[in-house]
């Protein structure tokens, strides 16, 4: 009998404790749960060089970009409106997402695109492991600031520097990589 008290305890106990680990749930602005987009990130070949993840939690949107082969430097970063990526020029993806018809730039008086983020730094080596959150938009279909509508989004790399306030791509020069959101 006391054997079997003791078995009831220690069961009740592991059970206790596995319910108080670590939830890895993310919880959006939205308040609701969102899985992680993943996308190939492709050259202007068509190639595939690396992954986009984005996820969404109560500090907004997660973009983290992953890759190689790209020329070390500063680069412009930036959502655009259509989730579309035909090589070599991705002009397919149109220009930044705006649904605020806003003009380019952080240091724009006369307020920013939704899609711009901030640039991103290639590794002497050509790879990028950078993470970027913006609360401008969401994931959550059906508002205005979402990415995920009807025709989708795309992540961009531009060949320079964002200047953050030259309108209408902050003079970051041709789409040199590309990934559809949808």
């Amino acid at each position: 009998m006391k054997r079997n008290v003791v078995g009831v305890i220690l069961l009740t106990v592991f059970v206790i404790l596995a319910g108080c680990g670590k939830s890895n749930t993310k919880i959006p602005v939205s308040g609701n749960s969102t899985d992680m987009i993943k996308a190939p990130l492709i050259n202007t070949e068509g190639t595939e060089m690396g992954e986009v993840t984005i996820t969404e939690d109560n500090k907004g949107v997660t973009i983290r970009v992953v890759a190689e082969g790209l020329t070390p430097g500063t680069h412009g970063f930036h959502i655009h409106e259509k989730g579309e990526c035909t090589p070599p020029t991705f002009e397919s993806a149109g220009g930044h997402f705006n649904p605020t018809n806003k003009e380019h730039g952080f240091e724009n008086p006369k307020g920013f695109h939704l899609g711009d983020l901030p640039n991103i730094q290639v590794e002497k080596d050509g790879t990028i492991d950078a993470t970027v959150t913006t609360a401008e938009v969401t994931l959550q279909k059906g508002k205005e600031n979402s990415i995920l509508d009807e025709d989708g989004s795309t992540i961009m790399i531009h060949e320079n520097a964002d200047d953050y306030k030259t309108d209408p791509a902050g003079n970051a020069g041709d789409r040199i990589a590309c990934a559809v959101i949808e």
